[in-house]
């Protein structure tokens, strides 16, 4: 059964003109998804009951489905787990055989702030990228996701939940949960193009950030594009040996070659990049550190994000005190680097990328 969410509106009007249903029906339908928020056919009252049970018959609205969510900060930050249909064709996958039914998840979260309302979704079901401190990057890579799924996490934040969510929809997307994006670049450039069109969502692309590891020829190809969305990047490190250690993908595409391009992304679009940076501690959270990265980023207009790294389980990886990441942030405007402390919120639900989903693959494994 094909899902409305992703689906081209040419093949939403064929599908429609098959009905012997008039042409404006179909921006009806849009409607009610894209900028009303509506998740089953019965909501969509202007449309007769005939009808609404002749789509229902052949059609789904999302091409996933919520299986469990979580909230905290008062209902404020939401994180949501989604399971997946069977393979579709054309996503890419690992060439391996199909894997358990309970790795086909994929999670996004939402966090309501008093004027905004940002959703981080998911490129892809896990990751191959293999960031050592990274959850989903220890699961592994299951495959791609298409545009309708990429573009249904956001939607499923938008209309039929809390009060809150309903007054103030999603206003700003991230592209920071499971997967790599630049990875899966065709769906997720499609997933922009679907959530900025005023067809269908209507999203300012500047309120829409694309990040990576750092992989090279997706970050030049995003500088071509016609949509000034925003680019982070994912940098944890400031010398090759240490960051291969924490990215892998730092071997293919090292440091001096993810500063070139993003020099000429600058160039190119006059927009700010910004870099990731987990702290760590003990691996790369020293003022020392700071000093290194400003001097990596001198000439580029650049801001950056530092995150506490969310505890393992193992003990492994630890945050530094509050206080010390305070003083990194400190160092580095002191060094001419703008930089800000994230808020991390949603550590009582397991809110960063991949957790969720590496707990409840972990529950169902024998």
């Amino acid at each position: 059964m094909r899902a409305i969410i992703g689906l081209p509106a040419a093949d939403l009007g064929d599908a429609l003109r098959q009905l012997n249903e008039p042409a404006y029906r179909a921006d009806q339908i849009l409607a009610w998804i894209y900028q009303r928020g509506a998740a089953n056919w019965g909501a969509m009252t202007d449309l007769s009951l005939s009808l609404r049970a002749r789509l229902a018959a052949d059609f789904t609205i999302a091409p996933l489905r919520p299986v469990s969510a979580q909230q905290t900060d008062g209902g404020q930050t939401r994180k949501m787990l989604f399971a997946l249909p069977e393979i579709p064709e054309g996503a890419g996958t690992t060439g391996r055989a199909p894997r358990l039914a309970h790795l086909s998840t994929v999670e996004a979260v939402s966090m309501i702030y008093p004027h905004r309302h940002t959703v981080c979704i998911s490129s892809q079901v896990g990751c191959a990228m293999g960031c050592v401190f990274c959850a989903t990057g220890q699961v592994g890579f299951v495959r791609d996701l298409t545009a309708g799924e990429i573009v249904a996490q956001v939607l499923a934040f938008a209309g039929g939940g809390e009060r809150e969510q309903r007054r103030q929809p999603p206003n700003r997307v991230v592209l920071m949960g499971q997967g790599e994006p630049m990875a899966n670049y065709d769906a997720v450039w499609s997933a922009i193009q679907i959530l900025t069109d005023r067809r269908y969502y209507g999203l300012g692309a500047r309120h829409i950030t694309v990040s990576t590891v750092g992989i090279v020829p997706g970050i030049k190809r995003l500088a071509r594009e016609p949509l000034p969305v925003n680019l982070a990047v994912s940098l944890h490190a400031t010398d090759d040996a240490l960051r291969s250690s924490l990215v892998p993908s730092n071997r293919r595409y090292p440091i001096a070659d993810i500063l070139g391009a993003c020099r000429s992304y600058v160039q190119q679009t006059r927009r700010r990049v910004s870099f990731e940076y987990t702290a760590i501690a003990g691996v790369n959270d020293s003022l020392a550190e700071m000093r290194a990265l400003a001097s990596l980023l001198r000439g580029i207009l650049a801001h950056v994000n530092l995150i506490p790294v969310n505890p393992s389980l193992d003990g492994r990886w630890r945050p530094p005190p509050g206080i010390h990441i305070q003083a990194m942030a400190t160092a580095l405007n002191d060094f001419g680097v703008p930089a800000t402390v994230r808020d991390t919120r949603g550590r009582q639900i397991a809110a960063a990328c991949g957790q969720l989903r590496a707990r409840a693959v972990a529950g169902a494994t024998p």
